[in-house]
């Protein structure tokens, strides 16, 4: 396999950014919300060095209590970004609460997945409630190894207006994590989805080491968790498409 060459990657994604910008957003802000992860974190630093920091905006979006809060404060303050906190908790006790009412009346109980699913949906409203308000472009923090197996929401964190991560794995965004001097412990944080309390490596059953390789290589030891990769990608590629429409 071809070794990653961090810095120029770092380089040309940062170039891809301005150049973005300049097309669809000429002295616009990238809005990018805060969690505390390594992929919202390099988004924000690539996103600092291709514009500056002041055309930069953390969201932090806790639902009532986000444990690992500092973690996210530690990235703003480490950028020196702008930033606000928009809580999500009251929002989100509403909506389920009216849902789950209705739903009643239709003779089914609101779902562990619907109650999953909503809080990165109510963040990405947020997120472009905010840009709207700041003369925004809202920034997509996925990345190839995610969107590969569809491990996102969609309408969700799989929303946004521009996605520097999207053609980069899990491996690879870490590297750049390293060359732009981002706190270790925020590149190197176990990911998780915040959702169920599980590791994203959990749910998934099997490592993102082992997914990269098998998407940089096409090799993976396993022939089960080969067959797991491919039914995922399959299943999920729809969340990668624009919405069919009726060709008149």
């Amino acid at each position: 396999m071809q070794t990653f060459n961090a810095k120029k990657v770092k380089n040309q994604v940062v170039q891809w950014i301005r150049d973005w910008f300049e097309e669809n957003g000429p002295g616009c802000n990238a809005v990018i919300g805060i969690s505390g992860g390594k992929d919202s974190s390099v988004v924000a630093a690539l996103c600092a060095e291709a514009l500056g920091t002041d055309r930069v905006i953390g969201v932090t979006m806790p639902n009532k209590v986000q444990p690992d809060i500092d973690d996210s404060m530690k990235l703003i303050n480490h950028l020196g970004i702008r930033h606000c906190c928009v809580n999500i908790g009251d929002t989100f006790n509403a909506i389920e609460a009216a849902v789950s009412e209705q739903l009643k009346t239709l003779g089914q109980e609101i779902s562990t997945q619907t109650i999953q699913n909503l809080p990165p949906r109510l963040r990405m409203t947020t997120l472009y409630a905010v840009s709207q308000s700041m003369n925004g472009r809202v920034a997509n923090t996925c990345n190839l190894s995610e969107d590969w197996v569809g491990y996102s929401t969609r309408y969700g964190d799989a929303a946004g207006d521009f996605s520097p991560l999207g053609g980069l794995t899990v491996q690879e965004v870490k590297a750049i994590g390293k060359e732009l001097g981002l706190p270790i412990e925020l590149v190197e944080k176990t990911p998780s989805d915040g959702l169920c309390g599980k590791s994203d490596e959990d749910n998934l059953g099997f490592t993102y080491a082992v997914l990269d390789r098998y998407i940089r290589t096409g090799e993976c030891d396993d022939p089960a968790t080969k067959a797991r990769i491919d039914d995922k990608h399959r299943k999920n590629l729809f969340k990668l498409l624009p919405i069919p429409h009726f060709e008149y």
